[in-house]
């Protein structure tokens, strides 16, 4: 018994070698690439409509002075993205403001007081956007709607007359908006109005030829929802 179990173990010690050499390679496996996340890819192309907060001051040799004032508005609008960075648009926008009664009074006794109760504008916006952050400028059309009093000595309403439109000018300004979210970005933004001066041509006659500007200077915060094709979307890997 025992020569035979030596025998056995010498016939499968010598075939080994051939055995392990009939045996196919180990196939190689490549490495798996490592996991890259996809690049987000913004869109500024598409409608928006939204809402603003912000403050007023006109300025220097205005009726109403260059006291403070709060307003709230709505806006609205389109851009469209072009030459991968560059975003040009359309904005309409309304803002309603906190009264203002205070005026001027002149040497003869006479006052005259002003209200501005609202701004608006049409503008064109030109921009260049890096990611979610798009810095922009503007400018078009304004308007406002004010109210002009004249009392004479004593308080008593006069009539009066003025040259030119004082309620229509111009306006610019710039801002910076920022995409938080799928589809709503904010914007912090300052606008400058120039409206006619207005240049008394008739009333009091301590009133009549005197000359002032018509300007506002605002400053906003506002949100927008923007519609179709704006907001983030994964499109490279």
């Amino acid at each position: 018994m025992r020569n035979t179990l030596l025998g056995a173990a010498a016939v499968i010690a010598l075939s080994a070698p051939a055995f392990a050499a009939d045996l196919p390679p180990r196939p190689y496996t490549k490495a798996a690439p490592a996991y890259t996340a996809p690049q987000v890819v913004y869109n500024w192309t598409g409608f928006y409509v939204g809402g603003h907060v912000g403050g007023a001051w006109a300025g220097d040799n205005s009726i109403p002075g260059n006291s403070g004032r709060f307003f709230g508005g709505v806006q609205g609008g389109a851009d469209y993205q072009f030459a991968t960075n560059w975003v040009i648009g359309i904005e309409a926008q309304y803002s309603w403001m906190s009264s203002n009664n205070t005026g001027v009074i002149f040497p003869g006794g006479s006052t005259a007081t002003e209200d501005t109760r609202g701004l608006g504008s049409v503008t064109g916006r030109l921009g260049y956007a890096w990611g979610p952050t798009l810095l922009y400028a503007k400018g078009g059309y304004a308007w406002r709607d004010s109210d002009l009093s004249v009392a004479s000595l004593g308080g008593v309403p006069s009539g009066y007359t003025t040259s030119g439109s004082r309620n229509d000018g111009y306006t610019v300004g710039a801002g910076l908006e920022y995409l938080f979210a799928p589809n709503w970005s904010a914007k912090v933004e300052y606008q400058y109005y120039k409206f006619g001066d207005t240049t008394f041509t008739g009333g009091p006659a301590d009133v009549v030829g005197t000359s002032f500007r018509n300007d506002e200077h605002t400053v906003k915060a506002g949100i927008n929802y923007r519609f179709g094709w704006g907001g983030p979307s994964v499109a490279k890997y």
